[in-house]
């Protein structure tokens, strides 16, 4: 099975040893077989090797490197990436289209799809919110029938998508904050900083999700900055923030879990002005159970796959039908 080797512990040391990666920190030392390993994830303060480095990038494997917030900062790619131009070249032909527009909405409707299958399925175990949750459910399908009915090209529609999606999102967390414990109750999304342990974790995940989204758009030959309907912090397009859209809920599912199992403790989090920031235990235990959730399997187009493997499968289903233009 192949794996993400996390380095999570400040002054971690990884290099390459013969055919294996060797990884030393304070506690341990331990080598594992490059067969073993199909991306690295570095979070903290840690050192590599010029010979590691170039170790993953004979094999295929991806460096990525993630602040304190979770977000990807920067990575290390293999540069013999096949023939990506015409791809790229339908990707900025299409997204001034109807077709582009489209395609975009389609990643939202998918995400709020998503959404209405998660607060069912919290509302059958939770009588006493019932009626609450259903409220916002109600709400959210028919936010949903109006994205539904949008046409046109993106610089028409976006602003209009942009604020349905975004009340969308806001009855969604009101609904998930229903059923956090009382201990964990949140008011609504906040990053960097997040104002409190459920959006701290959230943000995490969705950074863990965001390099994965990033890795396979890559593998596929999408640039993963020639976004159709989102932007990134710099205000660009980003094709990152469209195709992240459908797998958001996997994130959700699995910190909503995480608190309802009674699974995160108040060390999990350091204070900084403003709100609150994971720390390394928080870290494991977040990486590792998306990590099970990524092992999942769930029906995708006929068949059952790994939650992980369907973001890949997505890619590059979107890349072909960008090169047949269909």
């Amino acid at each position: 099975m192949h794996m993400q080797l996390v380095i999570n512990t400040r002054g971690s040391y990884l290099r390459k040893k013969e055919n294996r990666f060797l990884v030393r920190n304070e506690e341990k030392v331990f080598e594992i077989s490059v067969n073993k390993v199909d991306s690295i994830l570095i979070t903290t303060s840690a050192y590599i090797s010029t010979d590691a480095v170039k170790f993953a990038v004979d094999n295929n494997i991806d460096i990525v490197f993630l602040d304190n917030f979770g977000d990807p900062f920067g990575r290390v790619w293999h540069s013999k990436l096949g023939s990506t131009t015409l791809i790229r070249r339908r990707q900025l032909e299409t997204s001034s289209t109807a077709r582009g527009f489209n395609m975009a909405k389609g990643w939202v409707e998918i995400k709020i799809d998503n959404q209405i299958t998660f607060l069912k399925d919290l509302k059958k175990n939770r009588p006493e919110r019932r009626g609450e949750i259903e409220s916002h459910i109600r709400r959210i399908i028919e936010l949903k029938n109006e994205i539904s009915a949008l046409r046109g090209v993106v610089e028409e529609k976006r602003d209009q998508l942009m604020g349905l999606e975004g009340m969308c999102s806001r009855e969604y967390f009101e609904a998930l904050a229903l059923i956090m414990p009382e201990r964990w109750r949140f008011n609504g999304r906040s990053r960097n900083p997040a104002r409190d342990g459920f959006n701290c974790l959230l943000n995490y995940g969705y950074g863990i999700l965001y390099s994965k989204v990033e890795k396979a758009c890559i593998i596929a030959g999408l640039d993963p900055y020639l976004g159709i309907i989102h932007t990134d912090n710099y205000n660009k397009k980003s094709l990152v923030f469209d195709l992240i859209e459908p797998f958001r809920t996997h994130v959700d599912r699995t910190v909503v879990y995480l608190f309802s199992k009674k699974k995160v403790k108040d060390e999990f989090f350091d204070v900084v002005p403003g709100g609150f920031v994971l720390k390394k235990e928080g870290k494991a235990v977040l990486i590792e159970a998306i990590n099970e959730t990524f092992e999942k399997k769930i029906p995708y187009r006929g068949r059952n796959v790994k939650i992980g493997k369907t973001i890949q499968y997505e890619c590059h289903r979107i890349a072909n039908s960008l090169i047949k233009g269909g």
